[in-house]
């Protein structure tokens, strides 16, 4: 049975490898596979973080193990860590240098999972891309668009541009709606079918109150915007266009018109006369 584990499979210049050394190479990754399981029923089990905390506890974890668990098993193996780096410096060099984007996606996915600044299920807003993070890995971030679409976003986007987490405090965000009406108008009547309307929207939170806003007196209208709060950030597009509706079909109730834009133009003609022209 000796004989059997100190069996040579094959030779690597001046390294031998053995039954023996591929059983212990095997029983070792075992090993590594059974800690991180061990590892994540045990942080997933306490109360103490959120869903996102633990998954971001949880790959920082597994992703230094691993780390670790590759350079033990290549020795293992029978490799030299010190003569490959050493035999490998000027190599790794010229590679660092090529992949400085790389190591930087990997340095910032450290930092996100580290500061929780960016966690799974937030929906953030990048350079007007909206979007649910589904996945932080160490390189990349999955998001979900409200548009349904799968985008996969360098890590070093998310820390070197300027970036909106509308959940990152768990509260409830103030989102508006705005609308221009004829100058003829009832201010106050036009004010308080624009509560009607948010106040009758499934979707938002009735605390904090939702309120209008007189904006603005433009060139051809009166401008007002409704404020309102709610939780469900990442379809707030869909409320917003349901109170839309409704406010449009209370204003034509209301005999309350949407102007469009007017110019008035002055013509002379050649008798010196002067013409208008809406």
């Amino acid at each position: 049975m000796n004989d059997l584990y100190k069996t040579i499979v094959f030779h690597l210049g001046n390294d031998t490898f053995k039954i023996s050394t591929f059983l212990l190479f095997l029983l070792f990754g075992f090993f590594i596979n059974l800690l991180l399981r061990l590892i994540k029923k045990v942080i997933y089990k306490t109360d103490k973080f959120d869903i996102a905390k633990k998954y971001a506890i949880y790959n920082l974890a597994r992703y230094f193990i691993l780390i670790f668990a590759a350079l033990i098993g290549l020795q293992i193996l029978g490799f030299n860590l010190s003569v490959l780096l050493a035999g490998s410096a000027a190599l790794l060099v010229g590679i660092g240098l090529g992949l400085q984007t790389l190591f930087s996606d990997f340095t910032s996915g450290i930092i996100i999972l580290f500061d929780s600044s960016v966690k799974v299920n937030d929906v953030i807003d990048i350079n007007g891309l909206v979007g649910k993070v589904l996945q932080i890995n160490l390189r990349t971030t999955t998001v979900l668009t409200r548009d349904d679409k799968y985008i996969i976003l360098p890590n070093s986007d998310l820390t070197k541009n300027q970036l909106i987490n509308w959940t990152h405090n768990e509260v409830a965000s103030r989102f508006e709606v705005s609308v221009g009406v004829d100058y003829s108008s009832d201010v106050s009547l036009v004010m308080k079918i624009l509560k009607q309307a948010v106040e009758k929207q499934k979707g938002i939170l009735l605390e904090p109150v939702p309120f209008v806003r007189f904006t603005d007196y433009a060139d051809s209208s009166l401008n007002f915007s409704v404020f309102f709060w709610s939780d469900d950030v990442f379809r707030v597009e869909n409320i917003k266009s349901e109170i839309r509706v409704r406010i449009f079909k209370l204003f034509n109730e209301n005999n309350i018109q949407i102007p469009f834009p007017q110019r008035v133009l002055h013509i002379k003609n050649e008798i010196g006369k002067t013409e208008h022209l809406v």
